[in-house]
C-alpha cells in the first residue's frame, strides 16, 4: 500500500505494491489519494465478496475475466472492458466467474480498508461495512 500524498503528485508501479492476500482466492493492492482511493483486486475463478455496503462511491472496471454482481436482487455480469458505478450504501456481492483483475476507484477513500478493519473480504465474521 502506498500513503496518502496531498502536498505533492506520486507516482507507483503495480508491481513495487505486495499483494495483499486478503483469502486464498483474493489479493487486493491499493492507493490513496486525498480524496480517492484506487485498488486492483485480483480474483481467482470462485471467489466470492460477500454481501456488504460502504458509504463510499465505488466504480469497479474489469481488466481481464469477469464479476457477476448481486445488487438489490439483480445479477448484472461486468467483464473485461466494462465498467459498474455503484452508489454509496447500495448493498452488492460479486463472483468470478473466471480468473478476474478488477480496478475499484471508491470516493471518500475506504477507511475500514487502510485501517485493515475488512474482514468480510477476508473470511471472518464481521458487521457490514
Amino acid at each position: 500500500m502506498m500513503e496518502s500524498q496531498t502536498e505533492r503528485p506520486s507516482y507507483v508501479k503495480w508491481n513495487d505494491i505486495e499483494v495483499e492476500q486478503m483469502n486464498p482466492l483474493i489479493g487486493r493492492q491499493f492507493v490513496v489519494g486525498k480524496n480517492v482511493m484506487i485498488a486492483r483486486i485480483l480474483l481467482k475463478k470462485g471467489a466470492n465478496v460477500p454481501l456488504h455496503q460502504h458509504h463510499n462511491e465505488q466504480v469497479s472496471y474489469i481488466l481481464e475475466g469477469a464479476l457477476e454482481f448481486l445488487i438489490a436482487g439483480e445479477r448484472i455480469v461486468v467483464r473485461a472492458g466494462e465498467v459498474l458505478c455503484i452508489p454509496p450504501n447500495v448493498p452488492h456481492e460479486a463472483n468470478a466467474l473466471e480468473d478476474t483483475v478488477d480496478l475499484d476507484v471508491f470516493n471518500p477513500p475506504r477507511q475500514d480498508w487502510i485501517d485493515r478493519d475488512d474482514a468480510y473480504l477476508r473470511g471472518e465474521t464481521t458487521t457490514t461495512k
